[in-house]
């Protein structure tokens, strides 16, 4: 369970409180506020405050002093300018704070996203929760034998479930271990910062992220992409849910653009210039090499 009854009753209460204010807020991000939204078997993501809209992103660009007299569509087709030209200023004017809970290996995965504030859990000061990163079965893949960090095809039958009871085991194992160090009855008792380090990297851990929207963009590039590992994939996907309801327009310039838009070197270009005009190019007369040419002609079919 991602939480416990108690914790939904501050969630419920948060959220049951409306306060006045004079910024601008957005009421599609307003409706998500506080709500946890479950991810994997245990983990959470929560927007917990942000700054800023649409319209921010425009006022910006314009440097007005308010909104301004100009209409939905006019500001659209700015924001798709901006992100069409890779302006990026405006869209740090937005900014978002998300308390996530995850599994420490999907949070060294995260931390590489280094342009943005984190205050982790502290193992140092606080103990640790019995609560591990058991993948379901249909996740339980083999090693990829085309690429060295990627999965194959899904384990099944007793390989499946021999692997999964030596998750089970091995985690329950080492956190008996963790409990048995940090006791004092009859003894002095190890330190919670030695002891840490006995947990698997499955166990799970809590941060409060905050990050401006072109910073997220990027991760939500990299890791709401079908090539990423699909744990940290899933909580992208919750977080780029968010962000749809919160920045409508920006988000569907950032589909447009980034997510389902396509880069292409110099000498793809080039290639794609003398198809056009009519001569039948090969990898081989294409200057290009091998991998090039294969994702080029992965892009433009």
């Amino acid at each position: 369970m991602p939480i416990t009854p108690e914790q939904q009753a501050e969630i419920d209460a948060q959220r049951a409180e409306t306060t006045p204010t004079r910024r601008a807020t957005a009421p599609g991000i307003e409706a998500h506020l506080y709500e946890a939204k479950p991810v994997l078997d245990h983990g959470i993501v929560r927007a917990i405050d942000y700054m800023g809209d649409d319209a921010a992103i425009v006022q910006a660009a314009r440097v007005s002093y308010g909104r301004g007299t100009r209409t939905v569509s006019n500001d659209e087709g700015l924001i798709r300018y901006l992100m069409r030209h890779w302006h990026s200023t405006p869209f740090e004017m937005c900014e978002i704070k998300l308390h996530v809970k995850l599994p420490v290996f999907v949070a060294r995965q995260w931390i590489r996203h280094r342009t943005a504030n984190v205050n982790e859990y502290s193992a140092r000061y606080s103990v640790l929760d019995r609560e591990f990163y058991i993948p379901a079965p249909e996740h339980l893949a083999a090693q990829s034998r085309q690429n060295n960090q990627g999965r194959g095809t899904v384990l099944e039958g007793e390989e499946a479930q021999r692997v999964l009871d030596m998750l089970r085991e091995d985690s329950n194992r080492a956190y008996d271990h963790y409990e048995d160090m940090l006791r004092t009855d009859g003894q002095q008792g190890l330190a919670r910062e030695l002891a840490r380090m006995n947990l698997p990297a499955n166990v799970y851990t809590q941060w409060y992220w905050k990050t401006d929207l072109h910073n997220l963009f990027h991760f939500l590039r990299l890791r709401a992409d079908p090539h990423a590992q699909y744990e940290i994939r899933v909580y992208a996907d919750a977080i780029a849910a968010i962000v749809r309801d919160w920045v409508p327009l920006a988000y569907g310039a950032f589909e447009d653009y980034r997510m389902g838009g396509a880069h292409l070197s110099r000498g793809a270009v080039e290639v794609v210039r003398r198809m056009l005009a009519g001569e039948e190019v090969t990898q081989e007369t294409s200057g290009l090499s091998k991998r090039e040419w294969a994702e080029a002609m992965g892009v433009i079919g």
